[in-house]
This record gives structure tokens, C-alpha cells and sequence, in this order.
């Protein structure tokens, strides 16, 4: 944990019940503990099988009989095609939910070295550029919680080696070893064998390039939109991952755009790729099109705020912009007509704009926004031991 950084008092664990997480629980609560904190463990209880409920309720009762808090958070997904793929969504969703509701600023999650293996070889086969294929990182900042993987070092055994003697014994998914989910096949297939250590120095060398680039070449503003150096972002490797980077911020989206997507529109040095526009002259990296919409905290796929107060409305300032010209000079009309701006039911009427400090009708209501987009910080944080 010590690379990882300072801590609060309280810390989340995702624990499905798994000898991976349940492992991470046990050694985050004597950690907390030795630091007069403590750990609470999050129960993501899919609703995929007949018993998963009464496990999940077992599970807690365990955990709480030996002092560690937890909550249960039932997600009820439906069965379709994609389920994997959507229950780690929802999973990782409901877990940052749950520590933004308790004040919990980190989650703990049980990814061990046979995971990043796995992680990397899944990537391979899915044509995954270098990034990917830098496996998961030991430290991904999410709005509501810094999303840390301590134990990717670790092999299994030591994991289910740190259980033994503790009276909670380990729960098995059946379909971790459900030949029909790709994951599955690949441990079958021996896919842990891969050694990882190599492609998380990788991926630590990637992340310094990308920030040492983005420190020169980059202003990311807190009105959703980033001033470019196109002379110091340069053409190259490093350059394509700070512009991906870039527009999956700016254009709130949960993943950056393809790599070749990225490298055609470097080179054009303007255009539209993933809800973000590069300007002409290649200065100004803008939203395309605010959308408005609102979900889980989260406005435009960029903005974190509160829902609107009664008889208010959120949406893009869209042409009321020219309004603001005089006092946003520093900034193109296209990132102020993307703004976040609250107006009247009923009369339309444009009450506030956070970000220019505007109070047009005297509703004297603090509505905080925040940048915060939907796929995270601009740059993840990396940190060798």
C-alpha cells in the first residue's frame, strides 16, 4: 500500500467473496486497523443465480461477526448477450456509488498478477495498442474514489496462503470457469503463466511520457475544454496518447477513441473525433455538442454536480453564449455554448452559470460543478515500488 499514497481513515474493498477479495479484505481491515482506521467491505451482489442473495447475506454477516463493516449492493442485472462485459460496468459503478455515499475516497480491488496476465493477453487478441497492453494500473483516479490495485504483484497462492486459519472460507463462482466467457478460456488455457512485471514497467514508462508531454503542451481547463501547443505536442507515440487522453475527457466519453481514429486527426491537425472538436489552427480542444444530458451525478458525461434545484432545469448554454463574450475572452464560444447553465421551468429563463458566476434572477443557491469526466482523470497515476 505505501506506493500508493496517503489514506483516509476509512477505506473501501470490493469483496465478492472470492479468495482474491476476500483475501484483500482481511489484509485491508489489519492494515486500517494498525492506522486507527478501519475497512468497509462492498458486496456487489449480480442477482445472476437463485443463491447469490443468501451468499452475499451470509458473506456479510461473516465480515461484520468479525468486526469488518459491510453493505450489500444488489445490482439485478438482466441475462443477455454481453454479460460479463456488463455486469463489470455495473459493478465498478455501484461499488464508486457506495464510496461516495459512505466518504470513502479509495476502493480497494483484488486484482492479483494472474489477473494482469490475463488482462493483457485478453488486450493482445483484441488488437489493444501499447497502452492496453500495459495491463491494468495499480492506481486509476474516478470522481468519487481513487481505484487502487495493490496486490497486482502477487501471485494466488500468497492470497489464498494469507486465509488460512481465518473462519471465513472462500465462495466460487461458477463462471470463472464458464468456457463460454473468453476470460474463462484463457485460464484455462494457462494464460497466468504470462509474467506481468514487464508490461507494468511499460506502462509506467508510458504514463511518465504522457505526463511529462501533457505538462508542456497542455492547459486542461476547468471549463471542460483544453488549450493544445500543437508545436510541443509534437506527431509522435506520445502525442497520439495525450490527444486520446484529451478527447475522451473533453468529449465525455468512458473510453478514449481507437488509436488509428486519434493518429488520422493528429495528423490533420483539426476536426471531430468521440464528442470533441479540435478547433482550426489545432489551440483549442472544445466539446462538439453538449448533449445535457444527466445521469448519477454526472452532467454531459463531463460535469459532476447535484441534480437541478425544483424549478430548475440543467442544460448546454448554447446560444445564450453570446451573452458572455465580453467576460470570457480567455475562452472559444464553442467551450462556453458547452457550458453547464440552469434555467427556470416554465419561462426558459437563464437563472445561473456556474462557471462564469453569473446570477441572473437573484436565486442565491449554491449549485457547485465540477470537471470530472465520465472516464476519469486526464492522466492516470503510476507509481513503481
Amino acid at each position: 500500500m505505501a506506493p500508493l499514497g496517503p489514506f483516509a481513515p476509512l477505506v473501501a474493498v470490493g469483496c465478492s467473496g472470492g479468495a482474491d477479495s476476500l483475501a484483500l479484505t482481511r489484509l485491508a481491515d489489519r492494515w486500517a486497523r494498525g492506522r486507527g482506521g478501519a475497512a468497509l467491505a462492498l458486496i456487489v451482489e449480480h442477482g445472476l443465480r437463485p443463491e447469490s442473495a443468501g451468499e452475499a447475506q451470509a458473506l456479510a454477516q461473516a465480515l461484520q461477526r468479525h468486526g469488518i463493516a459491510a453493505r450489500i449492493l444488489p445490482l439485478n442485472l438482466p441475462a443477455g448477450p454481453r454479460l460479463q462485459e456488463r455486469a463489470r460496468a455495473a459493478r465498478r459503478a455501484a461499488l464508486l456509488a457506495a464510496c461516495r455515499e459512505a466518504g470513502a475516497p479509495h476502493l480497494l480491488l483484488g486484482h492479483h498478477a494472474e489477473d494482469q496476465a490475463e488482462t493483457i493477453i485478453f488486450r493482445a487478441l483484441r488488437g489493444s495498442a501499447a497502452t492496453g497492453l500495459a495491463g491494468m494500473a495499480p492506481l486509476t483516479i474516478a470522481p468519487e474514489a481513487l481505484i487502487l490495485r495493490p496486490l497486482l504483484s502477487l501471485p494466488k497462492a500468497r492470497l489464498r496462503a494469507s486465509l488460512v486459519g481465518w473462519s471465513i472460507a472462500p465462495l466460487e463462482d461458477p463462471s470463472n470457469q464458464d468456457p463460454r466467457f473468453a476470460r474463462a478460456r484463457l485460464r484455462g488455457a494457462g494464460a497466468a503463466a504470462l509474467d506481468p512485471a514487464p508490461f507494468a514497467r511499460r506502462r509506467a514508462r508510458l504514463a511518465q511520457a504522457v505526463a511529462e508531454r501533457m505538462a508542456i503542451a497542455v492547459r486542461l481547463c476547468p471549463e471542460g475544454c483544453a488549450e493544445i501547443n500543437p508545436e510541443a505536442l509534437g506527431q509522435d507515440a506520445t502525442a497520439r496518447r495525450v490527444l486520446a487522453a484529451l478527447i475522451r475527457a473533453v468529449g465525455g466519453g468512458a473510453h478514449a477513441p481507437a488509436a488509428a481514429a486519434v493518429a488520422r486527426l493528429l495528423a490533420q491537425g483539426s476536426g471531430t473525433l468521440g464528442g470533441a472538436l479540435w478547433l482550426k489552427g489545432g489551440r483549442w480542444l472544445v466539446r462538439e455538442a453538449a448533449t445535457g444530458g444527466w445521469e448519477a451525478g454526472l452532467w454531459d458525461g463531463r460535469f459532476r454536480c447535484s441534480p437541478p434545484p425544483e424549478g430548475y432545469v440543467i442544460g448546454p448554454l448554447g446560444a445564450d453564449s453570446a451573452l458572455f463574450r465580453g467576460r470570457a475572452r480567455h475562452l472559444p464560444a464553442a467551450a462556453l455554448a458547452a457550458l453547464p447553465a440552469l434555467r427556470r421551468v416554465g419561462d426558459g429563463k437563464l437563472a445561473l452559470v456556474p462557471h462564469l458566476f453569473y446570477d441572473a434572477v437573484g436565486s442565491g443557491f449554491l449549485f457547485p460543478v465540477q470537471f470530472a469526466p465520465r472516464g476519469g482523470a486526464v492522466t492516470e497515476c503510476h507509481r513503481s515500488g
